[in-house]
C-alpha cells in the first residue's frame, strides 16, 4: 500500500508540475506554481498561478470546487503561503475548504517564510507530505530560487556555434548559424524570461529587436537591456522602437552627459547610470540594479565580449549552447567568449547536469557551470 501511495503521489505531482509550467514567464516576481485536487484517486480540479497579484494556485484550484474539498487531497508544487501579501494566505483557504491532506513538492525558499505554511497546516490537523518530486520542482523555479536568496536575476546565456566553435565570421556575420527550429526555441526562451541583455557590439552589428515572435502567437516580450558604457546606441536602433509594449533599458557609465541621456529619455528609453570596473560597466553591480527592478530571470544574447565578461565575473547560472552542422574552416572567426583563457585544459570550467536535444540537425546542450572547479 505504501508503494501504491508513493506511485499515486508521483503521478499527481507530475500533473501539478504540468499545470505550473503554464505560468512560466507570466508570474514574476512570484514563482510558477501548479496544483491539483484529488478525490478517490482521480483528479477533480486543476489550476495554476497565472500572474502576480492574481490568486495563487491553491486558491485557483479550490475556486473550481467553490472552495469545498472536504476529505480530498491537494497536490501543489510549492509550499502554501502562510502570510499576507498581495493575496490572503493560502493556508486559510485550505483549512476552510476541508482538505484532509496536502502533498508539497518543495518548501518555500524565501528566508522570511520558509516552512511556515506546512507547519501551520500540520498544527491545524492537516496531513502534510513534503519533498515529492522536489528536484523537478526546484528546477522549475530555479530563477525564483536564485532571486529570493540573492536578490539578483538568474542569468542564462545563449550561444550558437559552428561545429568548430565559432559564433560569427571575422566580419561579424552570423545570420544564420542555426536553423528555424533552434531560433524558434530561443523565442520561447524570451517568452519565459523577464529580460534579454546584449552589449553595444551586438546592437551596432546586428540591430536586433529582441522581441518574442512565436509561430503560434507573438508571446510575451521581455525587457530589453543594452550594456553601453559610452552610450553609442544609435537613436534609430530597432531596439529603441516603441512599436512594442516592451521597454528598453540602457546601462551606461556615470560620465555620460545629461544632454545625451535626454535624447534617449525623449524616446521613452530608461538610461541607468552604473559603476565602472576596468573601464567597462560593472556587470555585478548591474545585476544588483536589475534585481532591484524585480528582474528575476535574464537571458544574455550578446556577443563574445559581454559573454566573456559575464563568465569571468562568474555571473552565469545556465548555458544554452547550440551547435549547428557547419564548419567555419578558419582561424579568424569570433569565438563564444572573448578574453584570456586558461593555460591548461584541467583549468576549464565544467558544466554539470547536462541535457542534450535535437532541433532538426542542430544540437542544443544545456548545462550549469560548476565554478568550484575553477582556481
Amino acid at each position: 500500500m505504501v508503494v501504491r501511495s508513493q506511485e499515486m503521489d508521483l503521478k499527481h505531482m507530475k500533473e501539478a508540475l504540468r499545470q505550473a509550467r503554464k505560468g512560466l514567464g507570466r508570474t514574476s516576481p512570484n514563482p510558477a506554481v501548479g496544483a491539483v485536487i484529488v478525490r478517490d484517486s482521480h483528479v477533480i480540479a486543476r489550476g495554476y498561478h497565472k500572474k502576480a497579484g492574481l490568486p495563487h494556485a491553491e486558491v485557483e484550484v479550490l475556486k473550481k470546487l467553490c472552495g469545498r474539498a472536504k476529505g480530498d487531497t491537494l497536490y501543489v508544487t510549492l509550499e502554501p503561503c502562510n502570510h499576507h501579501g498581495r493575496t490572503p494566505p493560502c493556508t486559510e483557504a485550505i483549512l476552510k475548504s476541508g482538505l484532509k491532506r496536502v502533498v508539497v513538492g518543495m518548501k518555500d525558499p524565501n528566508p522570511t517564510v520558509k516552512g511556515g505554511g506546512c507547519e501551520y497546516l500540520k498544527a491545524n490537523g492537516v496531513l502534510v507530505t513534503t519533498g515529492v518530486m522536489e528536484p523537478e520542482c526546484l528546477r522549475l523555479n530555479e530563477a525564483f530560487l536564485k532571486f529570493v536568496i540573492s536578490r539578483r536575476p538568474f542569468v542564462m546565456v545563449k550561444s550558437a556555434l559552428t561545429m568548430d566553435g565559432w559564433t560569427a565570421t571575422a566580419t561579424g556575420h552570423s545570420k544564420w548559424i542555426t536553423n528555424d527550429e533552434s531560433r524558434q526555441y530561443v523565442h520561447r526562451l524570451r517568452d519565459r524570461v523577464d529580460a534579454v541583455m546584449v552589449g553595444i557590439g551586438t546592437v551596432l552589428s546586428d540591430d536586433p529587436l529582441l522581441t518574442t515572435r512565436l509561430v503560434r502567437g507573438r508571446g510575451k516580450d521581455p525587457l530589453r537591456v543594452v550594456v553601453d558604457t559610452h552610450l553609442r546606441t544609435p537613436l534609430n536602433a530597432r531596439i529603441l522602437s516603441q512599436n512594442y509594449p516592451v521597454g528598453t533599458v540602457i546601462a551606461t557609465g556615470p560620465h555620460v552627459g545629461e544632454e545625451e541621456l535626454k535624447k534617449f529619455q525623449k524616446k521613452g528609453v530608461a538610461a541607468i547610470s552604473c559603476p565602472i570596473k576596468a573601464g567597462r560597466i560593472d556587470l555585478a553591480a548591474l545585476m544588483d540594479i536589475l534585481g532591484k527592478m524585480s528582474v528575476t530571470s535574464l537571458l544574455v544574447e550578446g556577443g563574445a565580449s559581454i559573454v566573456g565578461s559575464m563568465f569571468r565575473e562568474r555571473l552565469i547560472d545556465k548555458f544554452f549552447v547550440f551547435k549547428a552542422p557547419k564548419i567555419f574552416g578558419g582561424g579568424d572567426g569570433i569565438p563564444m567568449m572573448a578574453g584570456p583563457g586558461p593555460e591548461k585544459m584541467d583549468e576549464c570550467l565544467i558544466l554539470k547536469d547536462l541535457k542534450v536535444r535535437r532541433f532538426g540537425e542542430d544540437i542544443l546542450i544545456t548545462g550549469y557551470p560548476d565554478y568550484k572547479c575553477l582556481k
